[in-house]
């Protein structure tokens, strides 16, 4: 088999790219109303080309009542004003093209805004109506119709409100996640064009690829049976019907070339492979990597894992550290808890940002190293840790639906620091930011980490600059002592990370080209320190 053509390389920049994503209302506020904006992206372009990235990943920017953070559409085919305007968004494409990095939009199929007109027609239509049939509307139980319809849980961590909102006309509406985001009927036809209408809208407008939200939740099972005792497939969670969704999606993103990445969570790695068959999804966001703890065997087997679970169907690995709904990598890897888990997120857990860094910086290059695609969340290449938010301001509607149980997701979706001289350290300069910043957030703005050769921000540019030499090969374990992960990829690259005590001997090398913290004064690498190495 011959080398790829320019063309046919160009084609798969998806199977080895560097991805950013950006939370729009939190990235650069460009008319300093306090929320991020198109234009506030539009003016940091060149600080991602800088970077080094190959792809932005937008996280909904489409007109919306903002009650999930833009996760609740009213109209797919509008930005929201808070952010700016459709032409906008099309200046942004075009723009970042031009400087060679694509731009991948978010779709969320499984629900709408209480404020799209599909649910308001519905409202106004009443019972047994045509306009109801594109949701899950349903008579209660009980004497009266009461009871919800059944017994599914959220699917907000912790929250223990129903998924059921009963209306004056004594309907209930099923919503997985808020009462504003009703979820739709994807056994109706109307429902699947829509959708196949929304994905051509915007890859004619230049949009390089798609992320699905909660993918695996779309299809129900059409009795709605209760989740308690149901002896067959689950109800609502990675059913068979989904995967004709998705062929029918890939056949339209393929008119385009355009490309998709799910959000799966699925523990069965044969049902996750499913959706990466090669007429449905291009990629999957690789989950147990993400929340894998910082221990040397359970990241070499979710490495593994992950590597077996795509290699049958062709697909490349998804690698990430963290989102915008997990807490942040320097916090998480300072706590005794490395791993992340919704169901065990809890206040005041305390986190030594120090070591947390450090990880921080080793996992970076450790993640980079690994063969497929990379996904950079906003914020990540500062170093940023979690913040803490005052009970006051805090928005995330997964802390008020688990009674506060939950801290929510706010910690890790505070807005940027861009010049830690100027006000709210350069996010913008005329209104408080929509989350408020900690006090030493200047410390981590980019002004600052671009003079210090030994920053993060230093860091994640060298490494994404030399991420070629790894070459587009599979991945070879090479031995080494406990707590020490070390693999070789085809090009003649190696990646040490030694989670070890002791410091570790690097393998025989000809170049040290990187390594995520110094060497000690024998030239070994030190616990908690990656290397990048030439053979």
């Amino acid at each position: 088999m011959g080398q790829p053509t320019p063309a046919q390389k160009d084609s798969d920049w998806w199977r080895s790219a560097v991805i950013y994503q950006v939370y729009v209302r939190s990235f650069a506020d460009g008319d300093g109303d306090g929320t991020g904006d198109l234009a506030g992206v539009r003016a940091r372009l060149p600080y991602l080309s800088e970077l080094g990235v190959n792809a932005l990943w937008f996280t909904p920017w489409y007109l919306s009542p903002l009650k999930d953070g833009g996760y609740d559409v009213a109209d797919y085919r509008a930005v929201d004003p808070a952010f700016g305007t459709l032409a906008e968004a099309g200046k942004l494409i075009a723009e970042a093209r031009e400087l060679g990095i694509r731009t991948i939009v978010d779709i969320v199929p499984n629900h709408v805004s209480d404020q799209h007109p599909w649910f308001r027609a519905a409202l106004a239509a009443g019972p047994g109506s045509p306009e109801r049939e594109l949701f899950h509307f349903r008579p209660g139980r009980g004497p009266d119709g009461e009871l919800p319809p059944n017994d599914w849980p959220s699917q907000f961590a912790g929250s223990t409100e129903p998924v059921w909102t009963r209306l004056p006309d004594g309907d209930w509406y099923l919503h997985l996640f808020t009462p504003e985001q009703p979820d739709l009927n994807w056994a109706h036809p109307a429902v699947r064009q829509e959708h196949e209408d929304i994905l051509r809208f915007w890859f004619e407008r230049g949009v390089a690829g798609v992320r699905i939200d909660s993918a695996a939740l779309l299809a129900k099972d059409p009795g709605l049976p209760d989740l308690a005792g149901h002896p067959g497939p689950h109800p609502f969670i990675d059913r068979d019907e989904l995967h004709d969704v998705y062929r029918a999606w890939r056949r339209v993103a393929d008119e385009y070339d355009g490309v998709f990445v799910g959000e799966v969570w699925l523990p069965d790695a044969e049902r996750f492979a499913r959706y990466l068959r090669p007429d449905e999804l291009h990629t999957a966001f690789n989950f147990s990597f993400l929340a894998c703890p910082w221990d040397a065997g359970r990241l070499r087997a979710s490495i593994d894992t992950t590597l077996a679970e795509h290699a049958p169907v062709g697909a490349p690995a998804t690698w990430v550290l963290c989102n915008h709904d997990v807490t942040r990598t320097v916090t998480r890897y300072g706590r005794e808890d490395t791993a992340f888990d919704f169901a065990t997120k809890a206040f005041g857990t305390p986190a030594d940002l120090a070591l947390g860094t450090r990880r921080a910086r080793a996992a970076a290059l450790l993640s980079l190293a690994l063969p497929g695609a990379v996904y950079v969340y906003q914020g990540e290449e500062l170093g940023l840790p979690e913040a803490d938010i005052p009970a006051e301001h805090v928005q995330d509607p997964m802390y008020f639906r688990s009674q506060g149980a939950d801290p929510g997701r706010d910690g890790c979706r505070v807005p940027l620091p861009w010049a830690a001289g100027l006000p709210y350290a350069g996010f913008g300069s005329r209104k408080e930011p929509w989350l408020p910043q900690p006090a030493d957030w200047p410390s981590y703005a980019v002004d600052r980490q671009q003079r210090d050769p030994h920053s993060v921000l230093t860091l994640y540019r060298e490494a994404i600059a030399l991420r070629p030499e790894f070459g587009d090969g599979p991945l070879t374990w090479l031995p080494a002592p406990d707590g020490v992960l070390a693999f070789a990829r085809a090009e003649g690259a190696l990646c040490v990370v030694n989670l070890a005590d002791p410091p570790a001997d690097l393998p025989a090398h000809s170049r040290l080209l990187l390594s995520s913290g110094p060497l000690d004064a024998a030239g070994r690498l030190p616990r908690d320190t990656a290397a990048w190495l030439r053979v």
